[in-house]
């Protein structure tokens, strides 16, 4: 049902979301976004290639505490903070308004690249497998708007419809790892079983911080939790619990899973095979050890495991406008609930549009769905997201310095500190790093800081410029307005 209040800008009232969904609910629509198999599959055989080999399983582990620190701040929070929109939100109450809409807009930035780099990505794959069994040979991006409608469909409706299919798609996915990993350890692995990934000279091999970066990526989406808080079941308590559970089950999950996969080839051989295809490398390793029906159910996953991600996005970008719009700094209309599936359906809709003329737009230009559509932009993601939680980690100790709501140490200030410190040397690292991410090289083949590189960091510039400027316009122009921002947010 809709909830209305009298705001006194005069405008039309804001409507609230209303749920009863649990923890469980919450931890399938995040970690779906997070993409578990997709991440195996994929981010996994590209960080033991070019990041630290047979020590890359370690980096999972230091992501998760790193992030682990981060949600320790967030759930504080969001237990004094009863309101959603999350990095908005938090940063909107901690440093103020300015850096908040800042904030809001790098947030649409990041969590839009992601979900439109994955929608290539899938579009691909279904492309090449349906091809590969001798059906029509159409174009990636066809696939991508079917997927792009059918997530819009999903997304119209109560938020309830989403969880139940994300679920089914998770446990599935998460299953037939699981399977892959005793299968390794029953076999005994290539070379035996041992803990080779996690001795500090394999660690601290090759090239860390482009293993680190890749562990980072791997982990986008876990954060999203605070934006459900609205349609939360006792969000005071279901939220924290759902970060995390989040935050601990990702990082047990990828580092186990990419345990397995250096078991599997040994820690003298794995380089090579993740050289040999990196892309297809948990296809041959579920086939070496599962045969060929666990092949074809790997892939058919790996492909439900995409079409998971981005209809998890699709619920959190279409709530983030929600937020925004309560908070009258996006057009009103998007804060509209739907009288029989209680979900923000206009703001669904804008985001299938959007994601919709993206999609054609990178047609049109001729983009590859991997090598442009999803690198490049699944890049801008990684980056931004860890410049949002290393913000939004120094706002949580502001905002209870000054406050004082929340005396505990641990949880306001050492955590919090030690989150951002996490996060900016790994955003500085993703910033270093970053032609090489998104295949920005020379005429040598080696990555430089080209037109390419100049063009996506903008993007990380501008989006939270505009949202400053948005923010300095309504102080000076309407300042009713500027004034009930973060007090409507979540009205």
């Amino acid at each position: 049902m809709t909830a209305t209040k009298e705001t006194t800008a005069g405008t039309i009232p804001p409507r609230a979301l209303t749920g009863s969904l649990g923890v469980t609910a919450i931890v399938l629509m995040v970690v779906a976004a997070a993409a578990p198999l997709t991440v195996i599959g994929g981010a996994a055989p590209l960080g033991i290639l070019l990041g630290n080999g047979v020590g890359f399983p370690a980096m999972f582990a230091i992501a998760a505490i790193v992030l682990l620190f981060f949600a320790v701040g967030l759930a504080a929070m969001t237990r004094h903070v009863p309101k959603p929109g999350a990095f908005f939100t938090f940063v909107n109450y901690g440093l103020g308004k300015p850096a908040g809409l800042a904030t809001a807009f790098l947030a649409l930035l990041t969590y839009t690249t992601i979900q439109v780099s994955v929608h290539g990505y899938v579009g691909y794959i279904l492309s090449v497998t349906v091809t590969g069994v001798g059906g029509p040979d159409l174009p990636w991006y066809l696939y991508s708007l079917a997927v792009v409608a059918l997530v819009g469909v999903l997304g119209y409706r109560h938020i309830d419809l989403s969880s139940k299919v994300l679920g089914v798609l998770l446990i599935g996915e998460v299953g037939i790892v699981l399977v892959l990993v005793a299968a390794v350890v029953i076999a005994g692995g290539a070379d035996g079983l041992s803990l080779a990934p996690f001795e500090p000279n394999n660690v601290l091999s090759g090239s860390p911080s482009v293993g680190l970066m890749f562990a980072i990526a791997a982990f986008i989406g876990f954060e999203s939790t605070a934006i459900f808080r609205d349609e939360a079941k006792d969000p005071a308590r279901t939220i924290p619990r759902a970060t995390y559970v989040a935050v601990v089950g990702i990082g047990v999950f990828y580092t186990l899973a990419s345990w397995a996969l250096v078991m599997a080839w040994g820690p003298d051989g794995v380089v090579a095979q993740a050289a040999e295809d990196p892309g297809a490398m948990i296809l041959i390793t579920t086939l070496k050890y599962l045969g060929s029906v666990g092949e074809l159910v790997m892939n058919v996953l790996l492909i439900t495991s995409m079409l998971a991600c981005v209809l998890s996005f699709h619920n959190v970008i279409t709530r983030y406008q929600h937020s925004m719009s309560t908070a009258k700094v996006l057009p009103d209309v998007l804060s509209s609930v739907h009288p029989k599936h209680f979900a923000p359906h206009v703001s669904s809709v804008v985001q299938t549009v959007t994601a919709g003329l993206l999609v054609v737009l990178f047609a049109l230009l001729g983009l590859d769905p991997i090598l442009q559509v999803f690198t490049w932009f699944s890049g801008v993601a990684t980056l931004s997201v860890a410049l949002l939680m290393a913000v939004t980690s120094i706002a949580v100790v502001v905002y209870f310095a000054r406050t004082k709501r929340d005396r505990r140490l641990w949880n306001t200030v050492i955590a919090p500190s030690l989150g951002f410190v996490g996060l900016l040397v790994s955003a500085t690292m993703i910033g270093l790093n970053f032609p090489f991410l998104i295949g920005d090289v020379n005429a040598a083949g080696e990555p430089a800081f080209g037109v390419l590189t100049a063009v996506l960091l903008g993007l990380i510039v501008l989006f939270p410029l505009a949202g400053l400027l948005q923010a300095l316009w309504l102080r000076r122009n309407r300042p009713a307005v500027y004034a009930q921002i973060t007090e409507a947010i979540g009205a």
